[in-house]
């Protein structure tokens, strides 16, 4: 009997994470791939993207229906709520032996904490990061104590999922998705990109994401603000902004980023891009702006500076190719000058990427083939010393 292997995604960004886990799970015989769409794939103010998963030839199985409306934090309660509810009844329809999640996102809390309580291996991808300018830093963490494999991308983060407790057997170092995205995605042409989506490459091109940072909201319309107003004053550069993620604040950046591409003929401000088209650009860029992960991982495998600005990804490990600057306009110009200028761009031929050389995805899959599944929800809490040294597994 073929192992049910079911794959949540939310978004954009993790279904191209997991493309090629996907695809990997799908071509193994052994296998019953279930995709399982929800979030901001099922939303048409983020594009309903599950068309473009169904229109890639990948089937999705079952569709977790968020509603997402306000992006209040009390509508984001409840919107995870309705996903612990629809996740309960598509995994008792679906009946996975494993439930593969990635990140960091309040919709896959929901469909961990249903696949625990309903006695499901959760096998947890990019976890141990840390975000600290996020609220999905604490989601991160969670997600971690809830599954059950652990599949993390540098060996730091390793150490830090065994520092909560994880057994060793059960962390797998495999590198970062992203890489194997950024390497081997068919790369679309400028030609195409522009016959594609209506945009037009300037002398020089920006890629530019800004996400909600929502542990200090209060100050995001500042910082989007400062970003916006650096960008318009950077000479003979054109502009690709995608649009933010479902986080609380979202439709606020939404409407100001809208607003200033209306305003200016060289920036273009796209829902969704796909992870295809986004490479694509990314690749043709001569640099990636905002706050995403996305400019830590892809970028500098794909050998494209970034820029990134405040603290929404502090934390996490970087290549030299990226250059940390605070939200406000000053550090923002000063940080653009550096990434266009001739040294800087020089120095991306030789780039040390800490998310490894790729490959990630295979060992993934081969992991979710293979797992003893027999006792794999049965967790012991394994206690280490100050110098990282076992001490006792608590049964």
């Amino acid at each position: 009997m073929r192992r049910r292997i079911a794959v949540v995604t939310g978004s954009r960004a993790d279904f191209g994470l997991l493309s090629r886990v996907i695809a990997g799970l799908m071509a193994a015989d052994d296998v019953e791939c279930q995709v399982v769409a929800t979030g901001a794939h099922l939303s048409p103010m983020h594009g309903h993207t599950v068309t473009e998963i169904e229109e890639g030839g990948v089937p999705v199985a079952w569709r977790v229906d968020l509603q997402l409306g306000a992006d209040s934090p009390v509508e984001t309660v409840k919107a995870m709520g309705r996903g612990v509810v629809g996740f309960a009844d598509a995994f008792d329809a679906l009946r996975p032996d494993i439930v593969v999640v990635l990140g960091d996102r309040y919709e896959i809390l929901g469909a961990a904490s249903a696949a625990t309580v309903a006695n499901i291996p959760v096998a947890h991808l990019h976890g141990g990061e840390i975000s600290a300018g996020a609220v999905d830093d604490a989601i991160r963490h969670a997600v971690t104590k809830l599954s059950h494999l652990h599949f993390v991308a540098a060996e730091e983060y390793g150490q830090r999922v065994r520092q909560m407790g994880e057994e060793p057997w059960r962390v797998h170092l495999v590198g970062g998705l992203g890489v194997d995205l950024a390497r081997h995605t068919p790369r679309a042409t400028r030609a195409t990109l522009e016959a594609e989506t209506g945009y037009r490459f300037g002398p020089r091109n920006l890629v530019v994401t800004f996400h909600p940072v929502t542990l200090d909201t209060a100050h995001g319309a500042q910082e989007l603000d400062a970003l916006l107003t650096a960008l318009g004053a950077v000479d003979d550069v054109h502009i690709a902004i995608t649009l933010p993620n479902a986080d609380v604040g979202n439709a606020s950046i939404r409407r100001r980023v809208e607003t200033f591409a209306a305003a200016h003929d060289h920036v273009w401000a796209f829902s969704s891009l796909g992870f295809r088209r986004y490479l694509s650009f990314v690749s043709e860029s001569d640099g990636v702006v905002g706050n995403s992960s996305s400019g830590l991982i892809e970028a500098p495998a794909l050998g494209v500076g970034t820029v990134n600005v405040g603290r929404r990804q502090d934390g996490r490990l970087r290549a030299s190719s990226v250059i940390d600057c605070d939200a406000d306009r000053d550090a923002i110009d000063a940080a653009l000058a550096q990434l266009l200028s001739a040294p800087f761009r020089a120095g991306l031929r030789q780039i040390d990427n800490p998310y490894g050389d790729g490959g990630a995805a295979e060992q993934v899959v081969q992991v979710l083939r293979t797992v003893a599944l027999d006792g794999l929800t049965s967790k012991s809490f394994v206690t280490h010393s100050m110098e990282g040294r076992l001490l006792k597994s608590h049964e």
